[in-house]
């Protein structure tokens, strides 16, 4: 296994990652053919209408699950990454300067939170750069890590390098980072996780959130416990309109003080992982 040191002899870095997808989703009022089909009550509507009961399930994440998260994340001091739409900080100035207010990494997810694994080349070139020139706009800082909505392109990554990228999301092979040297640049991957990701409690309904807690604060232990022989890295995926709602933030709370209550523990941002881990194993 390549060696690995986490600040000051941490076994655990852990990732606290929110989404930030609202006012970006799919919409006829943005030009798309059909309305956002991801919906918690799993009603898909593949009409070319407006569908404003789920426009308004996504605006709740910006009204009322942003300031309980924030307020969360300020509470235990924890600095974590926004992978967010551009769009949507655009559309939530008060949350984005919130974001930058706390010291939080954004991280790219998009332009808009639209299938990019759809574009030809010139399109999702086009498509990087412009959630490049509007994060920066937003933020005052430009983003050095990208996520796509759910599946990439062969030229995804390549792309990502050329634009200067230096870590990438879209995996899920590991839980730790490792290099991707098989373009001119080599990039940090820094692999994702969707079995804790608090998304389950859409597409899996009968899953509490004590379920979801339990499996997350089950993965925490585990790889704090494989990580006293070699440090390991917990990903940890939360969106706006899902966690933050009053029956499910008080779980995330739980989880935090879990963490909190562990010794050994670095809670950074992705950007801070991809640095430490690139110090220590240079690019083959």
């Amino acid at each position: 296994m390549t060696p690995w040191k986490l600040p000051g002899e941490a076994r655990l870095a852990l990732s606290i990652v929110v989404n930030v997808e609202e006012g970006s989703e799919m919409s006829i009022a943005e030009g798309d053919r059909g309305p956002e089909v991801v919906d918690e009550l799993g009603v898909a509507i593949h009409k070319p209408i407006r569908n404003y009961a789920n426009e308004s399930n996504y605006q709740y994440g910006l009204k009322a699950g942003a300031p309980r998260i924030m307020k969360l994340l300020n509470e235990f001091g924890i600095t974590a990454t926004f992978t967010a739409a551009a769009q949507a900080l655009e559309k939530a100035p008060d949350l984005t300067r919130a974001i930058v207010a706390g010291g939080h990494e954004v991280c790219s997810h998009g332009w808009r939170w639209i299938h990019q694994f759809q574009m030809d080349e010139d399109t999702e070139r086009a498509f990087i750069r412009k959630a490049v020139t509007s994060i920066e706009a937003s933020t005052g800082v430009r983003p050095y890590g990208w996520l796509s909505r759910y599946l990439l392109t062969d030229n995804t990554r390549r792309l990502l390098v050329e634009e200067g990228f230096t870590y990438h999301m879209d995996d899920f092979s590991d839980d730790r980072p490792f290099w991707d040297s098989s373009h001119e640049k080599p990039i940090v991957i820094l692999p994702y996780a969707l079995d804790s990701n608090d998304m389950k409690m859409w597409t899996a309904p009968s899953l509490t959130p004590g379920d979801w807690l339990q499996y997350a604060t089950d993965s925490f232990d585990w790889l704090y416990r494989e990580g006293a022989e070699d440090p390991q890295m917990m990903s940890f995926g939360l969106h706006l309109r899902i966690i933050g709602r009053p029956g499910r933030i008080g779980y995330l709370e739980k989880f935090l003080q879990h963490v909190a209550a562990r010794p050994d523990v670095w809670v950074a941002t992705r950007q801070q992982i991809a640095e430490n881990w690139a110090a220590q194993n240079p690019a083959p």
